[in-house]
This record gives C-alpha cells, sequence and structure tokens, in this order.
C-alpha cells in the first residue's frame, strides 16, 4: 500500500486528550469527531487537513486515556498515516485494530517539516521526504491484511464470509 499526502507536523507527547478532547467523547459517529480532532494543539487542523494528509509527531504519540476515538478521528479526518518516533502501545493497539497505519521512524520525524509532502510504502516501510529516504519496520503481512481490510471488525467480517464462501 502507497501513502502520499502533506506532513502535519506536531512536537512530543501528543496524548488522546488533544487528539479528541473529552468534552467530545459522547459522540459516537467518527465523522462527527473528525472536525474536532487534534483540535487541542491544532484549532485548524480539521480545515486543513486533506485525504492522504500524513501527521508526524515526537516520541510518545497517543499517551493518557485508552480512548479508541483518538485514533478514530484522525482516521476519519483524513489522515492516510501516523509517523511518530514513539507511541504509546495502547493507542498503537488501538490504531491497527481500527485500520489506521502507524509508523515508528525518528529520522523521518527529524526530516520531515510542516506542509511539505510525505511518500509512504507501507509494505516495504519506506519513508521518502525532504528528498530522503527513511525505513521504518513495515508490518507483518497479517498485520498488513488488517489495515486494508480497514481494521478488525472489517477483516474478521471479510475473512468469516470468505469462508462461508467456501464451504
Amino acid at each position: 500500500m502507497h501513502l502520499h499526502g502533506r506532513v502535519h507536523k506536531y512536537g512530543d507527547d501528543v496524548d488522546t486528550d488533544v487528539i479528541l478532547p473529552g468534552k467530545y467523547l459522547s459522540i459516537t459517529d467518527p465523522k462527527e469527531m473528525a472536525p474536532h480532532c487534534l483540535e487541542g494543539i491544532d484549532p485548524e487542523f480539521s480545515r486543513r487537513v486533506k485525504p492522504e494528509d500524513i501527521v508526524v509527531a515526537g516520541q510518545n504519540f497517543g499517551s493518557g486515556s485508552s480512548r479508541e476515538q483518538a485514533p478514530l478521528a484522525l482516521l476519519h479526518s483524513g489522515v492516510a498515516c501516523v509517523v511518530a518516533r514513539s507511541f504509546a502501545r495502547i493507542f498503537y493497539r488501538n490504531a491497527i485494530n481500527l485500520g489506521l497505519p502507524i509508523l515508528v521512524c525518528p529520522e523521518a520525524v527529524e526530516a520531515a517539516d510542516n506542509g511539505e509532502e510525505m511518500s509512504i510504502d507501507l509494505d516495504a516501510g519506506v519513508i521518502t521526504t525532504a528528498g530522503c529516504t527513511f525505513r521504518a519496520a513495515p508490518f507483518p503481512h497479517e498485520l498488513q491484511k488488517l489495515i486494508e481490510a480497514g481494521g478488525l471488525v472489517l477483516y474478521v467480517q471479510q475473512e468469516l464470509a470468505r469462508r462461508a464462501a467456501q464451504s
């Protein structure tokens, strides 16, 4: 899977409370969450973000509470991928389970600037930005299939339908 979009760059310790502030947790429709994505640190983000854009951040991205709404809001705002120095463990799993690709690549984070273009080959773990190419650990094949399906629930539904069709 290949991604290409503009960089929206943030610093360290971007927690789930600024990715989707708590006052919006009663919203259940991800499309209604999207306009509030990153509102806690960048009130203009939802107006600037375009489909396929990429969030780049420092260390400990997604720390704080374990709310699934944070990666869901990113995904439905149009963010194609998050590249960071490191991720909070539970955010990492929630993102994968919801179908949001995330990559750890400190070198790409260092090189990327806000507003410039970034290309990502998820299959190979290759990130290109600022005229340089960087390597991140690619997801194992099974996790790539899960992300391509749109998350764990959709992957399981597709797999069950495939197996039923074979019976």
